[in-house]
């Protein structure tokens, strides 16, 4: 029936795809629809068809939407490459793989990056992205899979091993991430990112001793400014105080512009309090660090004046603060602090004017925002809330205080459309998800599976940053704790009211 309708129709594409599908439904080898398939580009073709590239893909989508999946991978190995400049090939293909994912079409997706990769497989970026979809849409096997396939063909591509790994320490399969990593080290023997994976996974799952072992060897394999920090806040974390001291002086002669080395001294200092070396560590760092807008050169400005406000000397930290602002009047973080030391002290029209003065100077800056809503009295929030959306709307930082406010008048569904707003902006942002679970935990009701989505969810962001957040996963009795407890470290420690 369907020759005598190829017959009689000679231009149908639908016969032909009908063709394969019947192929498909009688479980066919993949093989042989591939061939169909291809039989009937040609053949269409020659017959006069207008059928385009797109078009095909888009034919290729609506099969794997009916249910034929083979069938939408044979379309696109036969037509994918129509009409493609061999000089747009790779843009164009990964840019299709891309719409086809989004718009929920996985194995045409799937089927466009295996065509990439069959001509690029030295491309270490389509590797990363035909993972990354795996990842979002198959099983851990698949991505075991791929992965493996990755580095085969770009055994110097540190990423793509670290996905690895990573992928294996997520499932809770530690010996094979350690296995994954062990391979790097083969591949890569002198990689700085490697030995950090390794360390951190040693280190995580208690083996400090062994953790040891590794930094001594990876000082020597891979001499970098991180595997030295790296070795200072191990001993830190072990208590081993001078040994630390003794490893970030060496490694200060070595690097001597990284702040985070002086940061660590400082802090190393002031625990065993002795204030008077780390006042001396801290202004070594600001005289040697780049004075170039880094946030490691501001975070040593702030950590001087806390240093000094610490230690009731509130005029050394105001004076600390302004000059830091001379050389760096456009940076939000510095305004921030000099306010809130300000507001420590109990001076609020002090504050009040350092507030006007940092809009002026940063007024897009969500954080300086944020803190003007909040020093405004309960009346005049919701007004300022509006000012700071006018200026950065798509801020979270705006986002969550807007939030927030919603909460204090109980208004938990505008509260909690707010909160959403400011993860999906920013999911990086852990105090974004803190807040919301904060919120979450003291409604009434049935609000665990709601809790217990938003733990699911951050967990899944991996969020790095955040002030509260970035406090909490580095203090030295939280090291090794996973991204569901730092969360719900954070939450805890938040207010409830604003």
């Amino acid at each position: 029936v369907l020759n005598k309708a190829r017959a009689a129709i000679p231009t149908s594409h639908e016969i032909w795809l009908t063709a394969a599908k019947l192929e498909e439904q009688a479980n066919q080898a993949p093989e042989r629809i591939d061939i169909l398939i291809k039989n009937a580009v040609k053949t269409l073709a020659a017959k006069g068809s207008t059928l385009d590239r797109d078009s095909w893909l888009t034919e290729a989508e609506t099969c794997e939407r009916e249910g034929y999946p083979v069938t939408a991978q044979s379309v696109v190995k036969a037509t994918v490459s129509i009409d493609v400049d061999e000089q747009d090939q790779l843009a164009t293909w990964l840019e299709d793989a891309e719409s086809s994912a989004a718009r929920g079409c996985v194995f045409t997706a799937r089927a466009v990056y295996a065509y990439a990769l069959a001509h690029y497989a030295r491309e270490e970026s389509v590797w990363r992205k035909a993972a990354q979809l795996e990842k979002r849409h198959g099983t851990h096997e698949s991505v075991r899979e791929i992965l493996q396939q990755a580095v085969r063909a770009c055994p110097r591509a540190e990423v793509l091993w670290l996905m690895g790994a990573k992928e294996e320490w997520i499932v809770g399969d530690l010996e094979a991430a350690k296995s994954v990593l062990e391979a790097a080290f083969e591949a890569n023997p002198n990689s700085e990112q490697i030995w950090l994976a390794a360390i951190k996974l040693v280190v995580e799952t208690g083996e400090l001793a062994r953790a040891q072992i590794l930094l001594q060897k990876a000082r020597g394999k891979a001499d970098t400014d991180r595997v030295w920090m790296k070795s200072v806040m191990l001993e830190r974390q072990l208590g081993n105080r001078d040994k630390a001291l003794s490893l970030v002086a060496e490694a200060l002669q070595k690097f001597p512009t990284f702040a985070k080395l002086w940061m660590i001294k400082a802090q190393i200092e002031e625990a065993a309090g002795d204030i008077a070396a780390a006042r001396e560590t801290l202004a070594k760092a600001l005289k040697v660090v780049p004075k170039s807008p880094s946030s490691s050169a501001i975070t040593l400005w702030i950590l001087a004046s806390r240093l000094e406000e610490k230690s009731n000397y509130l005029i050394k930290a105001r004076a600390l603060l302004e000059k830091a602002r001379l050389l760096h009047s456009k940076d939000p973080e510095l305004w921030c602090e000099a306010i809130r030391v300000e507001s420590r002290a109990g001076n609020q029209s002090i504050a009040d004017a350092l507030i006007s003065k940092a809009l002026q100077e940063c007024p897009a800056s969500g954080l300086l925002w944020s803190e003007a809503i909040l020093a405004e009295s309960r009346p005049q929030r919701k007004a300022r809330s509006k000012d700071a959306l006018m200026k950065c709307e798509n801020d979270p930082l705006v986002l969550v205080t807007v939030a927030r406010l919603f909460w204090a008048e109980r208004k938990p569904e505008k509260a909690r459309n707010w909160f959403a707003r400011a993860v999906k902006v920013n999911p990086d942002l852990g105090d974004s998800w803190a807040w919301w679970l904060k919120f979450e935990s003291v409604q009434e009701g049935e609000t665990k599976a709601r809790q217990d989505d938003i733990i699911a969810k951050c967990v899944a962001a991996e969020p790095h940053h955040g002030e509260k957040w970035q406090a909490c996963s580095k203090d030295l009795k939280n090291i090794g704790k996973s991204i569901e407890e730092i969360l719900k470290l954070v939450a805890v420690s938040l207010p409830v009211t604003v």
